[in-house]
């Protein structure tokens, strides 16, 4: 009967355990970007766009990640050759991703994310390849009527946006990065006792044997 009894306990322990571990992971999202990445994009602005947003450069920083929450510094040069500057805060968790400037990464063809401003989800609709930045990335878009937007798989920020507005149009294409050099924003090939693998924003290479420190 003591045997029973603590095969019982266990096997209702185990259960728990399960149901806790799916919950997290079904309710969570993961961040790819880290402190310290920046990424810069030429900007084409067309019609009658409000000064703040009449821009031909931008410049995001991620200056702050706790958690799914993200703090970022994007500065834009308008086309009169001045120079704008505003934090912002973003949790994609939460569907605060203001123009989709950062999504949850890894999503992939028929996931979807939140956005507030919408209050719906939105379907990741394709995948390929594209050069952006100097690099070869895996790519990850999506289409409404009124965006049109490409996104870096690896981390969710974006690199190409099409945006019609009432009245004007912003087309913004990523031209520069933190990481240049890589095939993915905020990735560098790193090697560890498996071989060659990928070394992710959070600071860790992936391999078939799972994820270790990076050197």
């Amino acid at each position: 009967m003591w045997m029973i009894k603590r095969v019982f306990v266990f096997g209702v322990v185990l259960v728990l355990s399960l149901l806790f571990f799916c919950s997290f992971a079904a309710g969570g999202v993961t961040v790819g970007v880290k402190v310290g990445d920046w990424i810069e994009y030429t900007v084409l602005t067309t019609g009658d766009a409000p000064q703040v947003q009449n821009v031909q450069w931008a410049r995001m920083d991620i200056i702050g990640v706790q958690g799914s929450e993200i703090k970022v510094n994007v500065t834009t040069q308008g086309n009169d050759g001045a120079f704008y500057s505003q934090i912002m805060d973003l949790d994609p968790e939460e569907g605060q991703i203001g123009a989709w400037f950062i999504i949850p990464a890894n999503l992939t063809v028929g996931d979807d994310f939140y956005d507030i401003n919408l209050g719906r989800n939105v379907t990741i609709e394709g995948q390929e390849q594209k050069n952006y930045a100097g690099a070869v990335r895996t790519i990850i878009n999506a289409t409404t009527p009124e965006r049109i937007k490409d996104w870096d798989k690896e981390t969710g920020i974006f690199l190409k946006s099409i945006d019609t507005l009432p009245g004007y149009t912003i087309n913004a294409t990523a031209i520069k990065n933190k990481h240049v050099e890589s095939t993915n924003f905020g990735v560098r090939l790193c090697v560890i006792g498996c071989g060659n693998c990928w070394c992710s924003c959070a600071g860790y290479c992936c391999c078939h044997r799972g994820c270790l420190a990076a050197p």
